[in-house]
């Protein structure tokens, strides 16, 4: 193939996964503003009310070492299949487990959501695979931008679903899990449509590829999957205790839904450029800038409780994600041979979820345990930033400086 025919194929399917980010994508943020909620009263524990979104973050830590084998042996079609069945189980099973008011069927409904988490999570690499490398970092950019659609999408559902219901208890949440349902057919539909080559069968004697151990020592990998973590587990331990810090300030859920809401744009609108910053100023320096945006957010959320800080912490919180996963995303994406694929975004999925299930664990903690008050806990959420920044901008210092050495 040429590569003007590669970018036609490529452009092709980054619209069917724009499409996919958009639609199927909204049920994460619809199920992010209510979970913790819903955990709140189904839980026999205050504690682990945000339990429910750690067990989603875990099922995608979980599920994604073999739905990316999955995906290197049966193509890519078929684990997006795959998530969006996992994604429409799961769903049901959390209404279900809302009707009978089972907290530990909720749980097994959220960890099932998890497996279409995991499989979203891989719509940003098979952008790339039929790419050109000059339009890799515009594709992988371009996808993630599908998620200011769902930005819009999912709050405003919460919103529709759940206002004006006057009943205080738990089940108010089921409409939002009906949703979510029907979001996951579009799936069934989409996935179909995209036109992306099964790698090739390895035939005997032909190069693998580096070992896990070799991989995780190459340090623009290396780097690129601890930044990567740090940005995504930042973000999810902020977002994650936002609805419960909102209401348990004194406003209302629509607030918390509104907030989300702005979260949500700030994280995907800049996708539209951010593919273009890359390309020009390199993964690096907007990765670096990602980190600072991150700082700020914790500034501004501990300088107050306003709802203005609110909306202010977690618009730098969804840019500085912004530029600090997409960035990590297009390293790691340049960092690999094609027989190293699978192996290598498989192991990056694990480990940035993996971080991502700690750090949606302690927010519940933080939250609701370590302080008296709301105001104190979301402050202890924000301190929690720090010494993940530090590592994070640690380790680009490093890789720059190593750079700089072999100049």
């Amino acid at each position: 193939m040429t590569q003007t025919t590669d970018d036609r194929i490529a452009r092709r399917n980054v619209g069917l996964l724009v499409a996919a980010q958009a639609i199927l994508g909204s049920q994460i943020t619809m199920i992010f503003v209510v979970g913790g909620l819903a955990g709140q009263q189904l839980s026999p524990i205050a504690c682990l009310a945000t339990l429910p979104i750690s067990v989603i973050v875990f099922g995608s830590m979980t599920t994604a070492p073999w739905l990316s084998s999955l995906m290197q042996t049966r193509g890519r079609r078929a684990g997006f299949l795959t998530g969006a069945a996992g994604g429409l189980v799961g769903a049901g099973l959390s209404a279900y487990a809302i009707v009978i008011e089972s907290f530990t069927l909720f749980l097994l409904g959220s960890y099932l959501t998890g497996i279409y988490m995991s499989a979203q999570g891989f719509f940003r690499f098979a952008a790339a695979d039929t790419a050109s490398e000059a339009f890799r970092p515009k594709a992988i950019s371009y996808v993630l931008a599908g998620g200011l659609v769902s930005a819009v999408i999912g709050p405003q559902l919460v919103s529709y679903l759940t206002i004006g219901n006057p009943d205080a208890t738990v089940a108010r949440f089921l409409p939002v899990y009906y949703g979510a349902m029907a979001l996951n057919v579009v799936g069934l539909v989409l996935f179909p449509l995209l036109r992306i080559p099964r790698p090739p069968a390895p035939a005997e004697g032909d190069d693998r590829g580096r070992s896990v151990a070799e991989l995780l020592t190459t340090p623009r990998i290396a780097v690129a999957i601890i930044c990567a973590m740090v940005a995504y587990a930042l973000m999810n331990l902020v977002m994650t205790s936002t609805p419960l810090a909102v209401v348990g300030c004194g406003y209302a859920v629509s607030d918390a839904s509104n907030v989300v809401t702005g979260h949500v744009l700030a994280m995907f609108a800049p996708s539209f450029f951010t593919g273009h910053l890359i390309a020009r100023f390199g993964a690096e320096r907007i990765i670096g800038t990602g980190l600072a945006l991150l700082a700020g957010a914790g500034v501004v959320a501990l300088s107050g409780v306003e709802l203005g800080n609110f909306y202010l912490a977690l618009v730098l919180l969804g840019l500085g994600w912004n530029f600090g996963f997409i960035g990590a995303t297009t390293m790691l994406a340049g960092a690999h041979t094609p027989a190293e694929r699978g192996r290598v975004q498989g192991l990056n999925d694990m480990i940035v979820f993996g971080m991502v299930t700690l750090a949606s664990l302690a927010s519940g903690g933080l939250m609701n345990c370590a302080g008296g008050s709301a105001v104190q806990g979301w402050s202890y959420v924000n301190l929690a930033m720090v010494p993940f920044l530090v590592l994070a901008g640690s380790a680009l210092i490093w890789l720059a400086q190593g750079r700089a050495r072999r100049a």
